[in-house]
């Protein structure tokens, strides 16, 4: 694979989070108390993702109705929930490891024989 972006005017390596789901009580406000939620990285030409779940408490949905949350807002609380911008950068250097383990194996599988 090459270093060079596939799509033009996209600056590679990126990652993508997606909010999957979320799970919220429903007499009250709606407050949501676990995301779901995955992280795609890009990289080098390949792509490797994650995925995973966070409890919240009632003081991450800050007052927002839960029909006006946007997922912009719910990832933050999740990326804060994970531990910050530190914890978001780990997790972005162990997809990193994944993804240089596609492009050059250090493990395999199958039989010696035809």
């Amino acid at each position: 694979m090459t270093n060079s972006a596939p799509h033009p005017g996209i600056d590679f390596p990126f990652t993508v989070w997606k909010i999957v789901n979320m799970e919220r009580k429903l007499d009250d406000l709606g407050t949501v108390y676990i995301v779901h939620y995955a992280v795609t990285r890009y990289k080098d030409g390949e792509q490797v993702g994650a995925y995973g779940s966070v409890g919240l408490e009632a003081p991450e949905a800050d007052g927002i109705p839960y029909a006006q949350l946007t997922e912009d807002v719910v990832v933050d609380w999740v990326q804060q929930k994970l531990g910050g911008n530190e914890k978001v950068a780990e997790l972005e250097a162990a997809l990193d490891i994944k993804i240089a383990e596609k492009l050059t194996p250090s493990k395999g599988t199958g039989l010696p024989w035809g």
